[in-house]
């Protein structure tokens, strides 16, 4: 094998890739925007890792059918909102394929606790007695994590491995198709992932991370992310994000 393959020889026919995309689960609107990344080399590496992960008999988190979640819940037609997350939650029964959310049966995360108690102080809304956050991603607020996998208890397990690059196309896809989209980035992780985003077109929400150890030092609370939000997407014409959880 020759060190540095003629591209010609390895490059997807179309017909190789529309059988890829035929195979994804996802909003045509996302699949159709992404396809390019959807079809690359990148992805093929990613199938192959979390298919050798799965062989090897770990438990990964979210359970496959959720891992787009985030995707089947807001389309790319609906994004007003994104809320960019590190990993899914590790531990049994957390994960949903919604950054920051659980289902409604599991205890809040710590996080997650703080995200709601800055909310109801933000805007004086009824603190939430569980942490499913769907209904925003219904509204068009797209939860999305920089990696859309983890092993089990294994915190950051599946960095590195493809995510970053995927994760970082549906953000470019977001700040060049969609018009005045709220960008909220926690902590210097999100805030690295949103370098290139215009914003002369959007605006970007910064602040420390919600865990309990870079909140309680200060710069999270009070910051006011949910009536800034509302505020823009009413400037340019867009109705507003009921962050009111149903109970």
């Amino acid at each position: 094998m020759e060190l540095f393959d003629d591209p010609a020889t390895t490059k997807k026919t179309n017909a190789e890739k529309e059988a890829i995309l035929a195979n994804v689960r996802m909003p045509e609107d996302w699949k159709s925007a992404l396809a390019d990344e959807l079809t690359s080399d990148n992805m093929d590496n990613l199938r192959t890792f979390l298919r050798q992960e799965y062989q090897a008999g770990k438990t990964i988190y979210p359970p496959a059918p959720l891992m787009f979640n985030a995707f089947d819940l807001t389309p790319l037609s609906k994004v007003k909102v994104v809320i960019l997350g590190q990993d899914p939650y590790h531990n049994p029964g957390q994960a949903m394929g919604l950054s920051f959310s659980v289902p409604k049966t599991i205890p809040k995360p710590p996080s997650l606790n703080n995200v709601l108690k800055e909310m109801a102080d933000d805007i004086g809304t009824k603190y939430s007695a569980h942490g499913d956050l769907t209904y925003w991603a219904q509204q068009g607020v797209l939860l999305l994590n920089a990696s859309l996998s983890v092993e089990a208890g294994q915190a950051g397990s599946h960095q590195g491995q493809g995510w970053e690059q995927f994760t970082d196309a549906v953000i470019d896809v977001v700040n060049e198709q969609t018009e005045h989209t709220v960008f909220i980035l926690w902590g210097s992780k999100a805030k690295s992932k949103g370098k290139f985003i215009d914003t002369s077109r959007h605006l970007i929400l910064t602040s420390v991370h919600p865990s309990p150890l870079a909140a309680n030092r200060g710069g999270f609370f009070g910051t006011k992310p949910f009536s800034k939000t509302n505020e823009y997407l009413m400037q340019y014409g867009k109705s507003p994000i009921d962050w009111q959880l149903p109970q």
